[in-house]
C-alpha cells in the first residue's frame, strides 16, 4: 500500500523522534564511570591515511592558523578549542582531527610537538566531559580514525604521562562510541562509525569476541549501504569515494595483521571501483549528482591506484539507477532514478533525469554541483531542479526539500516513480528514454526525456516532452517549462544565431547546441562545485510555453 504524503510525513516524524529518544536514553545513562575501563598498554598498528595531505596547511597549523572547511581561524596564541569557531562545519573538521595528516609533510619534530600540544589541549578541554558537537558519533568516529592513523606523529618523543592519557582517552571514546553507534543518523555517518570501531578493534589490544562483533556489525552495514552494483545508497558518487578512502586502510590493516577480514569488506571494495569508474569523466572528475562536490585528481588517484578490478565502465548501474552513454571520446551520464529511501535523501537533489556530457578532457554540460563549504541556504539552492541540466516546470523543483529543522533537509515529496529504458536507435548508437512523475500531483503532467548518442560520439540528440498520463497526445492548456544546460566555467560560449550557440573548450574543441523549436537563450549562472569556491558561469536555456510547445528537440554536435 502506497502512503499519502501526509502519512509519509507523520511516519518520518515518528521515526526521527524515536531515533532522538533512543539517543537521549543512551546519552542520559552516560557517566565517565560507566565507560571507565582498562587502559591499553600500547597501540598495535597505525593504519595508513590515504587522504591527500597539504604541506602548506601543515605549516599553517604549526603556526596556529587552521585552514578548515573553507575558513581560516587565527588562534593568535590561544587554544583553537577555546575560541568561537567560524561555522559548524569548521567545528566538525577541527574536532575530528583529520587535519593531522597535513602535519606529516612538515618538519617531523615540529609536527610531533604541534600534534602532541593540540591533542593534549583537546584532552584537557573536551576529553573529560561528554557532550556537545565534539562527542557526536560521526565526529568521534573520524577522530578515532585520525588518532590511530597518525599516532606515530602524535606519540613521537612523548613522555609516559601523555602516552597514557592519549591511550586512555582513545579507549574511552571507543567504548562510548560502541554504546551510541545504533543511534547514529543513517547513511555515511553510520557506516563510518562501524569502520572506526572495526579499526579500533584490531589497532588496539582487544579480545577476539570484540573483534568478531565489530566485524559482524561492519558487514551488516556494508550490505545495507552498498548496493549490488557498487553504488552507495545515498546515490552520491562522492560518498562512495570518501568511504572507500577509509575502507582501503581497514582492509590492509586486517591483512597485514593476519586477522580474518570481515566477509563483506573485500567484495564491497571490489564493487565500489567499477561504480567510481562509471561516474568518472575522461578528464578524471566525478559527475556532480545528488550532493557530489568537486573531486581533486589526487583524491581520486589515491583510491584508484589500488584498483585491481580493471575493465571498461558499465553502461548502467541498475540498482543505483544511473545510465552512461559512451562513444568515441564522448561520455554522457544520466540520473534515471529516485532516492533509495527518504532517510537517505539528506544530500539528494531534485535533479531526476539530469545529465552531464564531456568530451575528451573537457566537461561541457554539467550540473551545478554542491558547494563543499557553504551555508544551508546555498546548499539548498544547489539541490533545486534549476541547478541541474534538466527541465523545470513552472519554476518548481521536481522534488520538495524539507525545511524542518527536526527532520533535516530530506526530500519529502515529488518524484516517486521513474521509468527508464535503453534502446539502440541505429547500429552502434545508444539511447535512453526516461519519464518521471515529479510534476504529476501539482500539475497533472509527466516529464519525458529521450537522449541519443551517435555511434561516432560526435552527435547527441535530445527530446523533451510534457504530457498528461491518460491523454498523452492531448494539447496542454498552460504552464511554462525551461530546459537548462549548465555550462562548465572553463567553456566559452559564442552565439551563432538565435537558435544555435557554440561551446568552445580551452584546447579549441568545439560543440554547438541548436534547437529549431525554440530559441537558445543564454543567461548568467553559478557553478557551486569548484575547488576555488562558488564560481560564476553561464547556462543555455530552451523555453517551452506548453500551450504552444509541449515537445521539443535539440542537438549537440561536434564542430570540425
Amino acid at each position: 500500500m502506497q502512503l499519502s504524503d501526509g502519512q509519509r510525513l507523520l511516519y518520518l516524524y515518528m521515526r526521527e523522534g524515536w531515533r532522538r529518544f533512543s539517543r537521549r536514553l543512551a546519552v542520559g545513562r552516560v557517566s565517565t564511570l560507566r565507560f571507565s575501563g582498562s587502559t591499553p598498554d600500547r597501540l598495535i598498528v597505525a593504519p595508513t591515511d590515504l587522504h591527500p595531505a597539504d604541506s602548506f596547511a601543515g605549516e599553517e597549523i604549526a603556526l596556529g592558523r587552521f585552514p578548515l572547511a573553507g575558513r581560516v581561524l587565527d588562534c593568535d596564541g590561544e587554544s583553537p578549542f577555546a575560541l568561537e569557531l567560524p561555522s559548524e562545519r569548521f567545528a566538525v573538521r577541527l574536532h575530528s582531527f583529520r587535519w593531522l595528516r597535513h602535519l606529516r609533510l612538515i618538519d617531523p619534530a615540529t609536527a610531533a610537538a604541534t600534534a602532541r600540544f593540540l591533542v593534549d589541549d583537546w584532552l584537557h578541554s573536551h576529553g573529560k566531559t561528554i557532550g556537545g558537537l565534539a562527542w557526536r558519533p560521526d565526529v568521534i568516529a573520524q577522530r578515532i580514525i585520525a588518532w590511530l592513523s597518525h599516532s606515530p606523529v602524535v606519540l613521537k618523543d612523548a613522555d609516559y604521562a601523555f602516552y597514557r592519557r592519549f591511550l586512555k582517552s582513545l579507549a574511552f571514546q571507543v567504548r562510548y562510541l560502541r554504546h551510541v553507534a545504533d543511534t547514529t543518523r543513517d547513511g555515511e555517518q553510520k557506516l563510518r562509525v562501524r569502520i572506526a570501531l572495526s579499526m579500533a578493534s584490531i589497532a588496539m589490544p582487544a579480545p577476539a569476541s570484540a573483534m568478531r562483533r565489530a566485524a559482524r556489525n561492519l558487514d551488516a552495514e556494508l550490505i545495507r549501504q552498498f548496493l549490488a552494483d557498487g553504488g552507495h545508497c545515498s546515490r552520491n558518487p562522492r560518498a562512495a569515494l570518501d568511504l572507500l578512502l577509509d575502507l582501503l586502510p581497514l582492509r590492509q590493516t586486517y591483512v597485514n595483521l593476519g586477522h580474518d577480514v570481515p566477509a563483506q569488506l573485500i567484495p564491497c571494495i571490489d564493487r565500489i571501483y567499477p561504480a567510481l569508474r562509471f561516474f568518472r569523466h575522461q578528464g578524471g572528475e566525478l559527475a556532480l549528482f545528488n550532493g557530489a562536490t568537486y573531486t581533486l585528481a589526487n583524491e581520486l588517484m589515491s583510491a584508484l591506484r589500488y584498483d585491481e578490478t580493471g575493465g571498461a565502465p558499465f553502461k548502467a548501474l541498475p540498482s543505483l539507477r544511473y545510465d552512461r552513454l559512451a562513444a568515441g571520446e564522448t561520455v554522457v551520464l544520466m540520473d534515471t532514478g529516485a532516492p533509495q529511501s527518504v532517510a537517505l535523501s539528506a544530500t539528494a537533489a531534485a535533479g531526476t533525469l539530469s545529465f552531464e556530457m564531456s568530451s575528451g578532457r573537457n566537461r561541457f554540460i554539467v550540473n551545478a554541483g554542491r558547494p563543499r563549504f557553504a551555508g544551508e541556504a546555498i546548499r539548498r539552492m544547489s539541490r533545486m531542479t534549476a541547478a541541474h541540466t534538466v527541465a523545470t516546470l513552472n519554476d518548481t523543483s521536481s522534488s520538495r526539500i524539507s525545511t524542518s529543522s527536526f527532520l533535516g533537509p530530506i526530500l519529502i515529496g515529488g518524484v516517486r516513480k521513474v521509468e527508464a529504458s535503453r534502446y539502440e536507435p541505429q547500429a552502434g548508437a545508444d539511447g535512453v528514454i526516461a519519464t518521471h512523475d515529479g510534476y504529476l500531483k501539482a500539475f497533472g503532467l509527466l516529464y519525458e526525456r529521450d537522449i541519443r548518442l551517435a555511434a561516432s560520439g560526435d552527435e547527441l540528440r535530445g527530446r523533451e516532452r510534457f504530457f498528461r498520463p491518460n491523454a498523452p497526445d492531448a494539447p496542454l492548456s498552460g504552464g511554462v517549462a525551461v530546459v537548462r544546460f549548465h555550462i562548465h566555467p572553463s567553456i566559452r560560449l559564442d552565439r551563432i544565431s538565435q537558435n544555435e550557440t557554440s561551446l568552445v573548450a580551452p584546447d579549441g574543441e568545439s560543440w554547438s547546441l541548436s534547437c529549431i523549436d525554440a530559441p537558445v537563450e543564454e543567461e548568467e549562472d553559478v557553478f557551486f562545485a569548484d575547488p576555488s569556491g562558488i564560481r560564476p558561469s553561464r547556462q543555455l536555456m530552451l523555453t517551452m510555453p506548453l500551450a504552444r510547445i509541449s515537445e521539443l528537440q535539440w542537438l549537440l554536435i561536434r564542430q570540425r
